[in-house]
């Protein structure tokens, strides 16, 4: 039996909120006898996500495939038109139900190719962790030749598992509101040119002498149309994201598996949303993102035990879809990792969806926003 405390930041996600599932479809599909017994080992080493979460701790006994894993085959085809510019009833229809262990791993075997369907409890970690486990599987599932492979990456690619390292944290004896059923909403999709993200950098950068990035113009059109297309935000709008802190934190690193993230809320008057300019915004977004260190993460770690310990656990969450926005960049997942032997995958979408949210995507050379409200 092995346990591990989950940290501040893992306390967001201890209902089951926001779990991290993405369909991958490969068109030429592959043979999965050696990712099952890929996945088999893997859960030695990457043991918190098979687990399951029991007051305050993540809490591991054994693999069983049974509990994380299971394949099927459809006499149908996916359209992959369908699923890219589908609503909410296309992804619906993909997702997997609540999760028993941590992590579950679905195989569908349709008539042009394979789906593939991972989802992870975000207690187990965040979107770095995902893809570093599914880029290992990967790796580790492929038809090989090399000897001692699995072997060196085992041992230069092993995770650690050290998420109170910062800062002692017990959550036993709390618990927060179970999850109510997602409502139905719409999903949006507005493909931007990768050339005019660069003008608007150059025009900031001579302008104002300011170095944006395009995250924060992207981040500046998605709150921006967000808060014209709902009404009913209140006055004040607030803007979530997600800030990943592995390069700051040497306590974490490459191989921290688990939520290493910070959330980034700016408060912006709906009224100036409405009349400024995208680029006044995006100066704006870059101009609040704080200065990420091993005292300001502690900070932030500490705020979010001060709410627990004063019982404001409504308060505990990533945003509020009432009064504001999240916005999260998925344009550089490393989806070219994800190759099991015959090519990586053709279609990446992530499944999962909140109300007044937005998934900054890619698309070749461009980027998608994908709208969800």
């Amino acid at each position: 039996m092995k346990e591990v405390h989950i940290s501040q930041v893992d306390a967001l996600f201890s209902n089951g909120i926001y779990p991290i599932e993405f369909l991958f479809y490969y068109k030429e599909g592959f043979k999965t006898e050696k990712m099952r017994r890929t996945l088999g080992k893997l859960s030695s080493i990457f043991w918190p996500m098979f687990g399951q979460y029991k007051d305050g701790l993540i809490v591991f006994d054994k693999y069983r495939e049974e509990d994380c894993y299971d394949e099927e085959v459809v006499d149908q085809e996916l359209h992959i038109t369908e699923i890219k510019e589908g609503g909410f009833e296309a992804y619906s229809r993909f997702r997997l139900p609540d999760l028993k262990k941590l992590f579950f791993l679905k195989v569908i075997r349709l008539k042009n190719g394979l789906a593939l369907i991972p989802k992870m409890n975000h207690l187990a970690g965040d979107g770095y962790s995902y893809f570093y486990f599914l880029s290992l599987l990967a790796a580790l599932s492929q038809p090989t030749f090399v000897p001692f492979k699995s072997s060196f990456i085992n041992l230069f690619s092993k995770p650690h598992h050290r998420r109170t390292t910062l800062k002692d944290f017990s959550f036993k004896g709390l618990e927060l509101k179970p999850v109510l059923p997602i409502d139905k909403f719409t999903v949006e999709f507005d493909e931007i040119l990768r050339k005019d993200m660069q003008s608007v950098i150059e025009e900031i950068a001579i302008s104002n002498n300011l170095r944006i990035s395009t995250n924060d113009i992207l981040t500046a059109m998605a709150v921006k149309k967000l808060v014209g297309i709902q009404s009913q935000l209140g006055e004040e709008v607030n803007l979530t994201m997600p800030i990943d802190v592995r390069r700051q934190i040497k306590e974490y690193g490459r191989g921290f598996f688990g939520n290493a993230i910070m959330f980034h809320t700016i408060k912006f008057k709906k009224e100036h949303l409405q009349n400024s300019l995208t680029k006044e915004i995006a100066i704006q977004i870059r101009k609040s993102m704080p200065s990420v260190s091993r005292e300001t993460y502690i900070n932030y770690l500490t705020e979010l035990e001060e709410m627990i310990s004063k019982g404001k656990t409504e308060k505990l969450k990533p945003f509020d879809p009432g009064c504001g926005c999240l916005v999260t960049n998925l344009s550089k997942l490393p989806s070219e990792k994800l190759d099991f032997g015959t090519g990586s995958p053709e279609l990446v979408i992530p499944l999962t969806i909140e109300k007044n949210s937005t998934a900054i995507l890619a698309k070749k050379e461009n980027f998608v926003l994908r709208f969800a409200y």
